[in-house]
């Protein structure tokens, strides 16, 4: 085995590094739980703020321990740290130096600091080990999103009128649930048990989605069950009559659905029904078109960018002149960082989603290139660009892509390294 594969497989991986990972990704967990409760408006949220220092505080130093700067692919060196230096001028030009915008670079994850920096995880090496604690760390975050439904449950059902309960549908999945879809993909390396939970909770999404009419939320979540649903067959090779059985079996559970969905069409799911033709989105991208000038389309607005959108309700209740949130990821990024941060982002993403899908021999691998593309797929229905377990798997998932040494790994000696207990024992001990 060669010295590069190795490293990948994390047989030179020291205690410094697992501590720091540990941290890092502890540190991780708490911002993003603390942050979510901060949605129900039953905590303090300056006792939120309190823990969000504190994951900080652990994540931070950490991440500096971790990060090693050498990009080996030269292509992706250069429009790397081009987009890294073009994302800080957009902080830049967007601070002010008052309290609030202090308080919003350090607690929101949607258009704080942290979403700007993001992108630098994909400068952490990855190799076996590394992805170990990633997949613990969406677990960890599955079961605080299983925990907070049963804890809001009827705040999570609540009347439509209540704009809160869609709020903080919002904020469960987007911080603690969607990232399960990437655990999904990769079931291939996961426990029964492990596959069954995460298949719960995103199911548990779906369903949730679906009786507040989040409409965005209702694609996500079904999206990444297909595209796995797809994996397993592709893994199993499945024979022509199990595709002909599973087809059957699909439309049937759909046949069901549809009568349930009838039956239930004026109570449960009459949220869905009045949404499932609304345009909510045209007024406001109507808006944006407006206000942009020419420069504003070239190299965006910074980091607190606005728009005129007078009479648009943001937020739980609010009326704004002037809108901080199109909606629209593609729309989101060009408000901020310009055009120049979209085709940046697009030219490191688009080529290393196509390496992973086609020019890669594990499921891994694969599975980090469909990521990617259902990151791309996502951005017109919402802005995923947030400093969350969703987005800094889209920059994981890019490294991995663009690593010769992962995608030329067989499957077997992934799945050896993450199943084998003793061997993952004895890294720790070196």
């Amino acid at each position: 085995m060669s010295e590069n594969n190795k490293i990948v497989l994390g047989e030179h991986v020291d205690r410094t590094s697992v501590a720091a990972t540990n941290l890092f990704w502890l540190g991780f967990i708490i911002y993003a739980v603390s942050y979510t409760i901060s949605a129900t408006d039953e905590v303090n949220y300056v006792v939120c703020n309190v823990f969000q220092l504190l994951g900080l505080f652990m994540l931070l130093p950490s991440s500096a321990v971790l990060i090693y700067l050498k990009i080996d692919n030269s292509y992706l060196r250069m429009l790397f740290f081009t987009f890294i230096l073009w994302q800080f001028a957009t902080v830049i030009r967007g601070i002010e130096f008052d309290y609030e915008v202090t308080k919003q670079l350090l607690f929101d994850p949607n258009s704080g600091v942290f979403l700007y920096l993001a992108p630098v995880i994909m400068l952490i090496p990855v190799n076996i080990s590394y992805l170990k604690k990633i997949f613990q760390t969406i677990i960890i975050l599955s079961v605080f999103f299983i925990l907070y439904d049963m804890i809001f449950i009827s705040q999570l059902l609540y009347p439509r009128e209540n704009m809160r309960s869609q709020a903080m549908i919002e904020f469960f999945t987007q911080q603690l649930s969607l990232c399960g879809g990437f655990l999904l993909l990769t079931f291939f390396y996961h426990t029964k048990k492990t596959n069954l939970f995460i298949l719960f909770t995103m199911a548990a999404t779906f369903i949730l989605a679906v009786i507040r009419a989040r409409r965005g939320l209702i694609f996500m979540s079904f999206s990444m069950l297909f595209f796995s649903y797809l994996i397993y067959h592709y893994i199993n090779k499945t024979k022509v009559v199990n595709i002909v059985l599973s087809l059957f079996l699909i439309t049937m559970v759909t046949f069901v659905a549809i009568k349930v969905y009838n039956e239930n069409r004026k109570n449960t799911f009459s949220l869905i029904t009045e949404r499932i033709n609304q345009r909510t989105r045209s007024e406001v991208v109507k808006y944006f078109y407006r206000d942009m000038q020419i420069k504003d389309w070239i190299i965006g607005k910074g980091l607190n960018g606005e728009y005129f959108c007078p009479g648009v309700t943001e937020g739980v209740g609010r009326i704004t002149i002037f809108r901080r949130v199109v909606e629209t990821g593609y729309l989101q990024v060009i408000l901020n960082g310009g055009l120049i941060s979209l085709v940046l982002l697009l030219l490191i993403a688009i080529p290393g989603m196509i390496r992973g899908i086609f020019y890669s021999n594990n499921i891994l691998s694969k599975a980090a290139g469909i990521w990617i593309f259902l990151f791309l797929l996502y951005m017109y229905p919402g802005t995923i660009t947030k400093f969350s377990m969703h987005y800094l798997l889209v920059w994981i998932s890019i490294g991995i892509c663009y690593s010769k040494q992962i995608c030329s790994l067989p499957d077997e000696t992934i799945r050896e390294m993450f199943t084998s207990k003793q061997k993952l024992a004895r890294q720790t001990q070196n």
